[in-house]
């Protein structure tokens, strides 16, 4: 019997990667990727190493979750080594516990290998730090899209007033709808928000407003996903670090990441 490994590929610097997860590539018969994994880390695997991209942008699926359920089992049932490889980490919005759930279900052994999620990682590489002491001490995750249009059935009630700080995926799409929700349950219009492209990789972007204002800057930007959304007071600590830097009293930020 083989065994399946449901590992976390980091949020897109292939340097982020745990050493755990790349043994695992490297040590694979099997791997079926996301879309949003570092090509890079692929070419770790072996020359022989049967390769399936499982990709999923929005509104269009390469291939259905049921089919990659099936995947899984099968080849794991053939006495092979399987990696499912996932942007960031299996466990965060990443459909990871429904693969293991599949894998047990047909009596296979599963390893799950955490990974660094965008959350975190994206506003730490754009100079926001997710929690401070002065600045926010509580975050959520939170999902910004649902499979049937507005996100709807997400309390934004609760998560205007319960946190400091959002860090909401996959919610470019919905933004005007997010801030309104946001601003009517408790949220101030100056609240600050971040946009982050594609983070932690060489075409990261970064956009910077208000609850009122970003829908405006984010539109005549272009921004698009992949990209987080961050809102809370913690985003005011990326200006406080350029205005060091350009006092000359701190090192570049972009140079210590």
């Amino acid at each position: 019997m083989g065994k399946a490994f449901i590992v976390g590929a980091g949020p897109g610097d292939p340097e982020l990667i745990t050493v755990k997860a790349i043994k695992c590539i490297q040590t694979a018969d099997v791997i079926l990727y996301d879309r949003l994994v570092n090509p890079e880390l692929l070419k770790e695997a072996k020359h022989d190493c049967h390769l399936i991209y499982c990709g999923k942008q929005p509104n269009y699926h390469t291939m259905q979750q049921e089919t990659i359920n099936h995947l899984l089992v099968k080849y794991t049932k053939q006495g092979k080594n399987v990696v499912r490889l996932k942007g960031g980490d299996p466990f965060v919005f990443g459909r990871g516990a429904e693969e293991v759930e599949a894998l047990v279900e047909n009596g296979l052994p599963v390893v799950v290998v955490p990974g660094i999620t965008a959350g975190v990682a994206a506003p730490a590489y754009a100079g926001i730090p997710i929690t401070h002491r002065e600045l926010g001490s509580s975050f959520a995750i939170v999902t910004g899209h649902k499979p049937k249009g507005k996100p709807s059935d997400i309390n934004w009630k609760s998560l205007a007033t319960a946190v400091d700080t959002l860090a909401i995926y996959m919610g470019v799409t919905n933004l005007p709808y997010i801030c309104e929700e946001l601003m009517k349950h408790g949220k101030k219009e100056d609240t600050p928000v971040a946009i982050i492209q594609q983070g932690t990789t060489m075409a990261q972007r970064t956009v910077t407003g208000t609850l009122s204002s970003i829908v405006d800057l984010v539109e005549k930007e272009g921004i698009q996903n992949p990209a987080i959304i961050i809102v809370g007071e913690v985003v005011t600590f990326r200006d406080r670090i350029s205005l060091l830097e350009a006092g000359g009293k701190a090192e570049s930020y972009a140079t210590m990441a």
